[in-house]
């Protein structure tokens, strides 16, 4: 077996392994499902999604670290970071064909699977299992954003530092702390106060 088949059969095993955590009881076209996505190569700097785009892909990050952020004229406010195996595409944007208020940049080389909305749609139209799926992610996704909206509006960054040491510690490791700060909505010198005074 060549590397590049290995390479595939370990990406493909990957996003079944989540698939089956996640959600287990869909099972049927899974097989089907997975091998559908096509894997592609980023490099980093590499820009993936664009404020105004319509995000036209169903993205899985096997490997690598992505940033997404808001983007004005004068500044960039991080507001997550893809460091881990998941799906990183911008759900609202992908099923309702509206344009992407996010943007995503990779902060590493990152390798992805994916595929287009077409080939997601026709999955939908032919398994019941497609649109438990897009239920499960949107309400992780909607969780996620009043986690985050009561946490940036309730606690202070020194609480919300604490609270990535113990459940984001992956950011921590792999991201680095000038984007961090970012998303904390502090200066990297603040950070390392913050981090000085905690350690």
């Amino acid at each position: 077996m060549g590397a590049i088949v290995e390479n595939e059969v370990r990406h493909h095993k990957l996003l079944r392994d989540f698939l089956g955590t996640e959600h287990p009881e869909n099972r049927e076209g899974l097989e089907e499902f997975i091998s559908s996505f096509k894997i592609t190569q980023h490099n980093k700097g590499e820009i993936l999604l664009k404020e105004g785009q319509t995000d036209k892909s169903l993205r899985f990050l096997v490997s690598g670290n992505i940033r997404e952020y808001y983007q004005t004229e004068t500044k960039e406010s991080n507001i997550f970071f893809y460091t881990i195996p998941q799906f990183c595409t911008d759900l609202n944007s992908f099923q309702n064909i509206t344009p992407s208020r996010k943007n995503q940049q990779c902060l590493t080389a990152v390798t992805l699977m994916s595929i287009s909305r077409s080939t997601f749609t026709e999955f939908i139209s032919k398994y019941s299992c497609g649109k438990s799926f897009l239920g499960r992610q949107f309400e992780k996704i909607l969780a996620h954003k009043e986690k985050s909206e009561y946490n940036r509006t309730m606690k202070d960054p020194e609480e919300l530092y604490k609270e990535l040491l113990t459940g984001k510690g992956d950011w921590l490791n792999k991201v680095p702390q000038y984007h961090i700060a970012s998303y904390l909505n502090i200066t990297p010198e603040t950070l390392s106060r913050i981090r000085k005074r905690i350690s």
